[in-house]
Formats: structure tokens, C-alpha cells, sequence
């Protein structure tokens, strides 16, 4: 999955607790990596949920998650990361997301994420509008 995040060459800017910083900006380069980056029992709560009924439990659904978005716009997903912030605790990761099919795609998002013995164990995918977002990655 490398090709859902490396970033377009603007500087990206880090602030706070450098190595959860730096696990963010490891994990938006290839979301893959949440192999090695997260607990076993990780929480996503996707964007456009509903209720907790909603939420993706445990590292292989939270990977066939991702897939499955990659997926749906002909693997040309991929997130420019402009700024990472972080605490010992949470972390958020702004940027655009941009893809080129269905049809071209350039949204803002943030990225939230919590963190637990220096492990991914939560995250919620904020895209700027969700709705837009999905109506553009169902055009066919």
C-alpha cells in the first residue's frame, strides 16, 4: 500500500513528543505500516459513522479498512501530510487527501490518534466533508 501517502514535497511541519510525531508521519507514508505501529485491539472510528456500531475493532479490519479506501480509487490514494502534532497521549496529522480516480480528489483532513505505551490504539478519520468525499469516490 506505499502508494497511499507519500507526501507532494512541501516541508511538513512537526510539534510536540518527536517519536509519536514521527510514528504519524511514518504511518501516512504506507498505512501498511499500522502493522508495526499499533496495538492488536486498535479502534477506528470511520469517517461518516453513525454510532459505535460503526466503529472497525483490531488490526486486521482496521487494515482491510484502508485497503478497501485505497481500493476504491484505483490505488491512487494518498495523503499530503503538512503538519504532525503530538503529545505522549494524542496525536493529529492535518493535510490534504488526494486521489486521481474516480475523479480527482484534493480534500483537507486531520487525522486523530491516541496513543497507549508508545502504540496506535485509536484513531478517527476526519475528512473536511465526508459527504463530498463520498459522492466523488462513487463516480464512476
Amino acid at each position: 500500500m506505499t502508494s497511499t501517502s507519500p507526501t507532494t514535497g512541501g516541508n511538513v511541519t512537526m510539534t510536540g513528543h518527536r517519536k509519536n510525531c514521527e510514528t504519524l508521519r511514518y504511518v501516512y507514508q504506507d498505512f501498511e505500516r499500522l502493522a508495526e505501529t499499533s496495538a492488536d485491539d486498535i479502534v477506528l472510528h470511520p469517517a461518516g459513522r453513525t454510532s459505535t456500531a460503526d466503529d472497525v475493532h483490531g488490526l486486521p479490519h482496521v487494515l482491510l479498512h484502508e485497503r478497501n479506501l485505497l481500493a476504491a480509487t484505483g490505488g491512487t490514494l494518498f495523503m499530503d501530510v503538512q503538519h504532525v502534532s503530538a503529545t505522549a497521549s494524542f496525536g493529529a496529522v492535518l493535510g490534504v487527501l488526494r486521489a486521481q480516480a474516480p475523479t480527482t480528489v484534493a480534500m483537507p483532513f486531520c487525522g486523530l490518534w491516541r496513543f497507549a505505551d508508545g502504540r496506535l490504539v485509536e484513531h478517527w478519520e476526519n475528512p473536511y466533508s465526508f459527504a463530498d468525499l463520498s459522492r466523488q469516490l462513487a463516480q464512476h
